[in-house]
């Protein structure tokens, strides 16, 4: 380890990078990197809710949330082919092959950890435990349970920092782990993305300690520009527990972006912003009610109530099995602006409904083209 150390949750000056509450894997993996090298371009020279409200209705019309919004005619990868698919984490296959990987995983960790071959970094990045550990352990639940999908992995540098911006959903941010799982095994050189985490995120020592094994780190303004600055790939989810704990009926209309602290951040460091779209997390718990008065008592930003959970106890936690699409868009530079910029709020503000703008834009197309919210 360096001699920087890593901000204390405690004490670190959060900015407002969150808004605050007010197919199937290739068994040799080293050739599938191998082959996405070769591919990568870098290195060969407003109400409706599309096809989501019912569960699995109809497909509804798109309505953009503004009339001269721009929406690019590009493939998306989202257009269903084919048959249903049933998860094929259902069947007993599936099963024996995720706990396998699990357990090969684990035993090469242990035989390398006991030989002192692993390396963390300032923040308690642990690519070790995340490598060997950490992603076999989740990768069932993202090949398997949610069948993710990924395009527009030609947009994620080959090199260098980049800022990944993305809308947030699902009750509890699951989206965050499939979104570091498919940058590292779609990304032709397997990069890791480091994650900005609200602090509540660190008050827990279990689930704290994880999370910074893991790649996350707080969110906050000197740790995100030492991230984007090392040429690391950095997350965040402006839209904070406002995202994550809107209603079902709500799904995938996006909350506000909080300050731009994120386009701030970008700018001051020079990284370019990528716009990422989720399609499917907003369905894993449809949240048709939030208990207010128990949330407050229980410290919580909101308490959700879905059609399962709290009625069937700890089998109501069990996401469902809704498919997921995630895709990454063209980046937005930030380079042309001066440093003075940073602190300019039109600019701030510009840039931020600019990016808000394109990951909208881009889930009313997905939600488009979308097939069954459960067996597509």
């Amino acid at each position: 380890m360096s001699g920087r150390r890593a901000s204390d949750p405690r004490t670190a000056k959060v900015i407002q990078l969150y808004s605050t509450p007010g197919g199937a894997q290739t068994p040799d993996v080293a050739a599938r990197r191998q082959s996405g090298k070769l591919r990568h371009p870098s290195q060969s020279g407003a109400d409706g809710h599309p096809n989501t409200d019912g569960f699995g209705t109809g497909p509804a019309a798109v309505t953009p949330i503004s009339d001269d919004a721009r929406i690019h005619n590009e493939a998306l990868g989202v257009e269903h082919v084919g048959p249903p698919r049933p998860s094929p984490l259902l069947s007993l296959n599936g099963l024996r092959e995720g706990v396998a990987d699990a357990l090969t995983g684990t035993a090469g960790y242990l035989r390398e950890r006991l030989a002192g071959e692993y390396e963390v970094d300032d923040f308690g990045f642990d690519p070790h435990f995340t490598e060997n550990v950490w992603f076999p352990a989740i990768r069932p639940v993202y090949e398997k349970w949610f069948r993710v999908e990924v395009s527009g992995v030609e947009n994620l540098p080959v090199e260098g920092g980049a800022l990944l911006v993305a809308n947030h959903a699902g009750s509890i941010p699951i989206d965050a782990l499939m979104t570091s799982i498919a940058v590292h095994d779609n990304h032709p050189t397997g990069r890791y993305l480091r994650v900005l985490a609200a602090d509540m995120a660190f008050d827990s020592p279990i689930i704290g300690e994880t999370a910074r094994r893991i790649g996350a780190t707080l969110a906050c303004t000197s740790d995100a520009e030492y991230l984007l600055k090392a040429g690391e790939l950095t997350a965040v989810w402006p839209e904070g527990y406002k995202g994550i704990g809107k209603m079902y009926k709500d799904r995938y209309k996006l909350q506000r972006f909080g300050r731009g602290g994120f386009v701030t951040t970008a700018i001051r460091a020079g990284a370019p912003i990528i716009p990422v779209s989720i399609v499917g997390s907003e369905e894993i718990y449809p949240m048709i009610a939030d208990l207010k008065p128990l949330a407050k008592v229980l410290g919580l930003p909101y308490f959700p109530v879905t059609p399962l959970f709290p009625w069937f106890g700890p089998l109501g936690m069990i996401p469902l099995p809704s498919k997921w699409h995630i895709h990454f868009g063209k980046p937005i530079p930030t380079e042309g602006y001066d440093e003075a910029a940073a602190d300019d709020p039109l600019v701030v503000f510009d840039l931020t409904d600019h990016v808000r703008e394109e990951i909208q834009q881009t889930l009313f197309r997905m939600l488009s083209r979308r097939g069954s919210v459960y067996l597509g």
